[in-house]
């Protein structure tokens, strides 16, 4: 077995900002770089972000043009050529208390098209506001939290608890059989030819190696040997997941749905998936998803068809 991802074709795990998290603390050096001309600030409203009228970039406005709301130091964009200092350009974003309205786009929309720095700041700024929707008490005390270190932890005034923002470890993983066929599964929720690879969350004190058999042997039924061989990650702030992509190597090929999360699972040949995306009978998951370049890894080149 020796599959990979394409270099680069993870579109969420792009990011060419410099997050400067020694400056989260510096009030003078933020405040001054708020309000520096050259400054930049992101919009987001929920899980969606402020975006141009073509909807292929991020609507990025000056301070001064910003709204209300929790404000977030993002980083520092050193590119060559990018803001007026010797540092570089900074960027903000602000959370903005609103419902979004259709100048602003999500994740599954635009994080395919926009370039790898709009990407970064795309990326990073929903998983951070996801993170502040949901914590503003804090979990020991439950007295209301305070907003520090620039939007990057909350502190509880009563107790003194810090509260940082968190990742979900999920493990997602595309499994073969001696045969070379893949895995492929159906979220009961989901309709009639819709599949995917197979994922689940991590649990306390698992490897991630355990959390690949285990995933696998509860949705399915089949067994996972030794062969486990990591391919990459993909952070999904939706809202809060960093999915681990593996590719693993069955030796029982029985097929036992938990009936629970998974309705059904098949085994597919390279054949089997031409003929029916070809067809129109089968959806692949999305061109911005880890799962879809776990598939493309395996088949040997880009597939076209999605959900």
């Amino acid at each position: 077995m020796a599959y990979s991802i394409v270099p680069g074709s993870l579109s969420l795990s792009r990011s060419v900002l410099d997050r400067a998290a020694d400056r989260r603390r510096d009030v003078e050096w933020l405040e001054k770089a708020w309000a520096a001309d050259d400054t930049q600030v992101a919009l987001v409203a929920g899980d969606k972000l402020a975006v141009e009228s073509e909807r292929t970039s991020l609507r990025l406005v000056p301070p001064t043009a910003a709204p209300d709301g929790i404000r977030i130091f993002l980083g520092i964009d050193r590119v060559a050529g990018a803001g007026q200092t010797a540092e570089g350009r900074a960027v903000f974003a602000v959370l903005v208390d609103a419902e979004p309205d259709e100048s602003y786009a999500g994740l599954r929309e635009i994080g395919g098209v926009l370039d790898d720095r709009e990407a970064g700041i795309a990326v990073n700024v929903v998983g951070l506001c996801n993170w502040h929707v949901v914590h503003t008490h804090c979990a020991n005390c439950g007295a209301h939290t305070e907003v520090v270190d620039a939007g990057h932890v909350r502190r509880c005034p009563a107790c003194g608890l810090s509260h940082f923002p968190r990742s979900d470890p999920a493990i997602i993983v595309l499994v073969t059989d001696d045969q070379d066929r893949a895995l492929l599964g159906r979220n009961e929720a989901w309709p009639e030819g819709r599949y995917s690879t197979l994922a689940g969350f991590v649990e306390p004190g698992e490897s991630l190696e355990a959390a690949v058999r285990r995933e696998v042997l509860e949705e399915t039924g089949v067994v996972i040997g030794e062969d486990i061989q990591y391919a990459g990650s993909q952070p999904w702030p939706l809202p809060s997941s960093l999915m681990l992509g593996f590719y693993a190597k069955a030796t029982g090929y029985t097929i036992n749905v938990d009936q629970d999360e998974i309705a059904e699972a098949k085994w597919f040949s390279r054949e089997d998936l031409t003929a029916l995306v070809e067809a129109g009978t089968m959806a692949l998951p999305g061109n911005i998803s880890i799962s879809r370049r776990l598939i493309e890894g395996w088949y040997g080149k880009e597939l076209t068809g999605s959900w």
